[in-house]
């Protein structure tokens, strides 16, 4: 048997390749949109992809198993068990091979067989797949447990609620868990764990960097898997739970039956720095995404783009800040294009337009002038607050502003701000997150909407190491 990892720094998210050396099959288990990295395994391996496997519909990046199917006549195994459920229900077009799958089926791959486990808990419909290699053993030798049991944590049951509106999902999806986990104390604590996710993923809210696990370890290790009591575990497991970025709702969506083919779409197009190009763009319906530092947009940029750095939160960010109605251009460094285009395909952002490097800003400085905005100091924004020359206002999640916050700070997370921000008080604001960071991009967004914003440098860290006032919910 061959099995191989694959990980998306971007989205924490991972995937897997099973084989049977001896038929030359292989099976991807959740793969993500971007296909091609699996068929150069394949092919090193001398392997063909039959089958893709699926835990459940993912919220929070694009699946690859339409294209997959498409690209490699590859049949998609997917749950039926959220039949008649709207929120857990596939509706994938009947010309692509598939088969449904429910609790107890089997799934052959050669001398490997993948036993179907019904895990509802994160998503009604979700399952669980216990590997056993016919080759070597009868047993089970682990379990691709998709968003159900993480490494350090459990999948999130609020998604669908917070993300996708479903009401009272929540509650029912965090009892569910709770049997789920009872089932899987009654396994053999050896079975390996393969999680579909690891640290700075949003389908959870603690999950751990090892990329693999045992059930025992969690067993004795994993806080969710401590409770006996489910109304105990419920609250716990509903409690904290960041807020879901927006894409996730889409991605739900688009899941269902499958993204639109990457052959179908338009490939984006460099722009020179010609500024009369720019000037076109921004008189209609666009986004425009600076991608360099927080520092060089504070002190030049766009007037009307948005700041989202090109780092490690980059896809997480834009998937919850960029619309998905609008065409959007980038400034960015030309050797990131490709990446960012990888990037936004992961997550269904399938409007990239068109890209124009850094030079632009210069170019658009020389000939209109461009936007700044002041990083402040905690205690600069302290005084003028108090002189109500400015409001403070707190971007971070709930429970981080209800654990902590700034004295008199309105509060706003800045998922919302893109919708919402609009319904701020119309005057001078200065912004804060942890570190600075979450409030750069927020105070873009806000800057791109006519506001006069600060951003507070050092963030809540800072405020509290000069000792200025705080309060508590």
């Amino acid at each position: 048997m061959l099995l191989k990892y694959f990980y998306d720094d971007a989205l924490a998210q991972a995937s897997y390749m099973v084989g049977c050396q001896k038929t030359g099959e292989a099976a991807i288990i959740d793969p993500s949109r971007n296909i091609d990295t699996y068929f150069d395994t394949a092919e090193k391996e001398g392997m063909t992809i039959t089958k893709v496997l699926e835990t459940h519909i993912h919220a929070d990046f694009v699946s690859g198993a339409r294209e997959m199917a498409e690209r490699s006549s590859a049949t998609i195994y997917y749950s039926l068990e959220g039949e008649g459920d709207e929120s857990g229900e596939y509706k994938f077009d009947s010309s692509l091979p598939q088969q449904g799958v429910r609790d107890g089926d089997q799934i052959k791959l050669g001398n490997v067989t993948f036993d179907v486990w019904h895990t509802p808990g994160h998503t009604p419909e979700h399952i669980t797949f216990l590997l056993t290699d016919g080759a070597a053993s009868g047993e089970p030798l682990g379990m691709f447990t998709g968003d159900f049991i993480f490494v350090g944590d459990v999948g999130r049951p609020d998604l669908l609620e917070k993300a996708a509106g479903v009401k009272d999902s929540a509650k029912k999806g965090a009892e569910q868990m709770f049997h789920s986990l009872e089932k899987a104390k009654e396994m053999d604590p050896t079975l390996q764990i393969w999680p579909g996710h690891g640290a700075g993923s949003a389908c959870g809210k603690s999950l751990g960097s090892i990329p693999t696990t045992t059930l025992g370890y969690e067993l004795k290790t994993n806080p969710a898997l401590q409770y006996s009591d489910e109304k105990n575990f419920t609250d716990f497991l509903l409690d904290e739970q960041p807020v879901p970025p927006a894409y996730f709702a889409v991605m739900k969506k688009v899941n269902k039956e499958g993204a639109p083919l990457l052959r179908d779409q338009k490939t984006p197009l460099r722009y020179g720095s010609n500024v009369k190009k720019m000037d076109n763009i921004l008189e209609a319906d666009v986004t425009l995404v600076d991608t360099r530092s927080r520092e060089a947009y504070s002190q030049s940029h766009i007037p009307g783009s948005i700041n989202i750095p090109y780092d490690s939160s980059f896809t997480n960010w834009a998937g919850s800040l960029i619309s998905y109605d609008k065409p959007v251009y980038f400034i960015a460094s030309s050797y990131t294009f490709t990446e960012i285009i990888e990037a936004m395909n992961a997550i269904g952002l399938d409007k990239t337009a068109g890209f124009f490097t850094p030079a632009i800003v210069e170019s658009f400085e020389e000939e209109h002038g461009t936007g700044q905005y002041e990083v402040i100091s905690p205690e600069d924004a302290y005084e003028k607050q108090n002189n109500n020359e400015l409001q403070i206002l707190d971007i971070r999640e709930d429970h981080e502003y209800e654990a902590e916050h700034v004295e008199n700070a309105r509060h706003m997370v800045i998922n919302y701000l893109p919708e919402k921000g609009d319904d701020l008080p119309d005057k001078t604001l200065a912004l804060y997150c942890g570190s600075g960071a979450r409030s750069a991009i927020a105070t873009s967004i806000l800057k791109s909407k006519g506001f006069d914003v600060k951003n507070i440098k050092g963030g809540f860290m800072r405020w509290k190491k000069e000792n200025l006032p705080t309060a508590s919910e």
